[in-house]
């Protein structure tokens, strides 16, 4: 059996409530979904809080997995980004990140698993082929969680130009991907 297929049937599993299931799923992905929610939020208990919240979400169904968009560990991941990000706003408080630059993040990435890091290196190689304005752009939205008005401000630009930017940037970053990956695309 694939990673892949392993994956569905443990998800089909948690779906009817199997603990059994559910205990696997956060052996297998919960170092990475608190490394990351530490990452954002630089604090071991809410880390903590928010990996927990996170896999609760798939507990409780809140939101389901779709095979054919993406690996199961991505999915968690970005389950677990989002959800230490609104953790941030409901404190009113910016991301406690190093400052690095995209390019710079090859000690965060190089702990994830063999799957996850070709991904994350094409994905890399892929942002250093848009537009500067754009790769920082999509750095500041992403990477250290900032609302569109907060890039906005930060870089003086005016709001729609920075939708605009993160807009384009993205589309952008998608192509490259469907390109490289030669997986369909998403319906934007």
């Amino acid at each position: 059996m694939t990673v892949q297929a392993d994956d569905i049937d443990l998800m089909k599993r948690i779906h009817r409530h199997d603990q059994q299931a559910f205990r696997l799923l956060y052996q297998q992905y919960g170092k990475a979904a608190y490394s990351l929610a530490y990452r954002v939020l630089q604090n071991t208990t809410q880390a903590e809080e928010v990996t927990q919240d996170a896999f609760m979400k798939v507990w409780q169904q809140q939101t389901r997995w779709d095979p054919d968009k993406g690996q199961l560990r991505n999915w968690l991941l970005t389950i677990t980004h989002f959800t230490a990000i609104d953790r941030l706003r409901r404190e009113r408080r910016q991301p406690n990140l190093h400052p690095e630059s995209i390019e710079d993040m090859e000690e965060m990435l190089s702990s994830r698993s063999d799957s996850l890091w070709q991904d994350d290196t094409v994905l890399r190689m892929l942002i250093q082929q848009l537009p500067a304005e754009q790769v920082a752009l999509i750095d500041l939205a992403f990477f250290r969680g900032m609302s569109h008005s907060e890039i906005a401000a930060e870089t003086r630009l005016p709001l729609g130009t920075v939708k605009t930017r993160l807009r384009s940037g993205l589309q952008r970053l998608r192509e490259l991907w469907v390109e490289t990956t030669k997986l369909p695309t998403l319906q934007s």
